[in-house]
């Protein structure tokens, strides 16, 4: 199960800095699961895209909702198309080994190579969901309990692991992490994001766009602060209008595409009809 390691430096379209470049190859050296909170939109999940890219490796998803179980990622036993079979088709049921089908974890267990796992907002299940993963990410195997047939690793895989903080997490599954915390993208990097997927926009457009996001995102009482990929979103409806002029005032061109809650789009009116309002526009 020993693996080669590769240092991690990002990718052509996913841009990093050193703090994240760090942890990611903590995890790899460490071989533990890299757990990744960070604001909605700041490329939680794009992450493990881009260690799987990296690192030349297949990558599994895992995405997680209220009614998963830890069970769910190892493997189910589908006693429905057995009982099915067993009625109206003409195969043996008496093997029961056709019928078990191996979820995410699983199948990250028995590939030939070295796979990607990203376990998607993991605070969505359960609270016991994460302590339930804990005994087969730290052995790699586990038992199927129908068959008796023990399950083992052939590659450890790389696991990523992210959350929303919509539930807080189990100190026991924490001490088993690396832990990183996306922080949200600086103007000068959110400029490099922002050049990967509009490689030929125009300065001035882009400037002022900046100007407006990052204003915008400092608007009091917002629910949902617009993120990057709501301003990748936005500029991209902005060049497909053949708008090269943004003025943050009132009547912000393509505003659905950043703010998303009609509480902030209230807050963002409510804002320019105070007497006081501070002027954005240039």
């Amino acid at each position: 199960m020993s693996e080669t390691f590769r240092r991690f430096t990002g990718t052509p379209s996913y841009l990093t800095n050193e703090a994240l470049e760090a942890a990611v190859n903590c995890a790899l050296t460490l071989r533990r699961p890299l757990l990744i909170k960070g604001e909605p939109g700041t490329g939680k999940t794009l992450l493990a895209e881009a260690i799987a890219e990296a690192l030349e490796t297949p990558l599994l998803r895992w995405h997680v909702k209220s009614t998963t179980r830890a069970q769910d990622g190892l493997y189910v036993y589908d006693t429905v198309q057995r009982l099915y079979d067993s009625r109206f088709g003409d195969g043996d049921v008496k093997d029961i080994r056709q019928y078990i089908k191996h979820g995410p974890l699983g199948k990250s267990f028995l590939a030939d190579e070295q796979v990607v796992l990203l376990i998607d907002e993991v605070d969505k299940a359960d609270i016991e969901f994460p302590n339930d993963l804990l005994h087969e990410l730290d052995r790699m195997r586990y038992y199927v309990n129908e068959t008796g047939d023990e399950v083992v690793a052939k590659h450890r895989p790389v696991v990523v692991i992210t959350s929303n903080n919509e539930k807080e997490l189990p100190d026991a599954f924490l001490r088993r992490c690396v832990f990183h915390f996306i922080d949200f993208p600086e103007p000068e990097l959110m400029q490099r994001i922002v050049a990967v997927h509009h490689p030929d926009l125009e300065e001035k457009l882009l400037t002022q766009a900046l100007e407006a996001f990052y204003e915008l995102r400092k608007l009091q009482r917002l629910r949902k602060r617009p993120s990057t990929s709501e301003l990748i979103d936005w500029i991209a409806a902005l060049r497909a209008a053949g708008i090269t002029k943004v003025l943050m005032e009132k009547n912000l061109p393509f505003l659905g595409a950043l703010l998303k809650k009609e509480q902030d789009l209230a807050a963002f009116e409510q804002f320019f009809s105070s007497p006081g309002k501070r002027r954005w526009s240039r």
